[in-house]
């Protein structure tokens, strides 16, 4: 049965996921924090999804309306971006480089990053979500 995307069962799920399927190693070991902030949500409030991880570990999954905890990464766009990057129907590198998304932060550690935001994207692809 679908979970309502960015719902408190949404998020439980995805975070069980992250923490079984993103090891560590798979993580390279990363030390970051990235906030997702969602704008024209259907609602109309602005949302968002913040990670922050350690040595490669999923340390803080939120998920929240409002202002978004600090991060080494703050990417902004509109919720159906975020929905179609969330379902596999969009890259994230794309959406970026197209202007769908903005980035605040060192674009060059995010290039490198890339390939870590593309497993953490695949892990939210495969929740069964209604958007």
């Amino acid at each position: 049965m679908p979970v309502k995307y960015l719902s408190p069962e949404w998020k439980e799920e995805v975070e069980a996921r992250l923490k079984k399927e993103l090891t560590p190693e798979r993580m390279n070991y990363v030390t970051s924090s990235m906030s997702n902030i969602y704008l024209n949500c259907p609602d109309g409030k602005p949302r968002f999804m913040f990670f922050r991880y350690e040595n490669g570990e999923l340390k803080e999954f939120l998920v929240g309306e409002g202002e978004p905890p600090e991060a080494e990464f703050r990417i902004t766009g509109d919720y159906a971006t975020f929905a179609q990057i969330s379902q596999g129907k969009l890259g994230s590198q794309l959406a970026l480089m197209s202007g769908k998304l903005k980035l605040k932060g060192n674009m060059v550690k995010a290039l490198k990053l890339a390939s870590i935001a593309d497993r953490l994207n695949k892990v939210l692809a495969k929740v069964d979500a209604e958007y």
